[in-house]
């Protein structure tokens, strides 16, 4: 499956998405939403693909939605045409966090509107100085509650901070993004694609079927009591102590080596 509306390449086991539409700066079009959506859930199947990585061309992540190819022809259409996409823009939200994969947003720059939910859909979020972000759906009329936001933000930042950031739609920067955990780390600008590298070969070495388990356990989580969650983890960890991972890690460790994870 090769992209038409953005790029991909993959080396060792880390694919990498670019938003390649700079001089709008990434705003999403209908074909960006639908493609990337699908893409996601191609990665989740592809055995070659261990770590994915999101990031954009030129000085911004995403912007959001194409005022003039998405926000102008929406006006034209009926609610029936309307639901359509909103269902189409949480599709996208749904195939990253179903992604078994690790998946990491280099931010390279402004991260807001569609492209805030894109970031916070993912795994790990690792900022540039520059990468300035805003959840701003309610500066154009609309509400924050947009692509999983009102679910996801206040699971994240606590739900004081995520209703300011929601209600307000105000810009914060990128080390206040970090001050309130959105962001996981933020480096200079030249640092950013070594230290996403670093990271994603650091998971892709890791115990993939460990790290699956994980995540899928984090989505899960989210809607559990503490009971269901204690039993759910209990029968999880049993399921992982099965997988050839752990004896090879208990190997690696006697023999005095990195573990070798399939």
């Amino acid at each position: 499956m090769e992209p038409k509306s953005f790029l991909y390449e993959e080396k060792d086991g880390v694919g990498t998405i670019t938003l390649n539409r700079p001089e709008r700066y990434n705003a999403l079009t209908f074909e960006v939403y639908a493609e990337l959506g699908a893409f996601f859930k191609h990665l989740n199947e592809r055995e070659s693909c261990r770590v994915v990585i999101i990031t954009g061309a030129g000085k911004a992540f995403c912007s959001g939605g194409d005022v003039e190819d998405i926000i102008g022809e929406l006006f034209s259409r009926d609610m029936k045409g309307l639901l359509d996409f909103t269902r189409m823009t949480v599709d996208l939200i749904r195939s990253i966090r179903g992604c078994r994969k690790p998946v990491i947003a280099a931010l390279n720059g402004t991260v807001c509107g569609a492209g805030a939910a894109i970031a916070l859909a993912s795994d790990f979020r690792i900022g540039n100085d520059y990468a300035k972000c805003a959840f701003l759906f309610t500066k154009v009329g609309l509400s924050g509650a947009d692509m999983g936001a009102c679910f996801l933000l206040p699971r994240v930042v606590g739900l004081t901070k995520a209703t300011e950031l929601l209600m307000l739609g105000d810009f914060i920067d990128a080390h206040e993004a970090l001050d309130i955990g959105l962001y996981n780390e933020v480096v200079e600008p030249e640092k950013l694609l070594p230290r996403v590298s670093e990271l994603a070969a650091q998971l892709s070495k890791g115990p993939q079927f460990g790290l699956m388990m994980t995540k899928e356990m984090l989505n899960k989580a989210m809607s559990f009591d503490l009971e269901t969650a204690l039993e759910a983890e209990a029968q999880a960890q049993a399921i992982c102590m099965q997988h050839p991972d752990f004896k090879e890690s208990y190997n690696a460790w006697t023999e005095k080596r990195e573990p070798k994870f399939q």
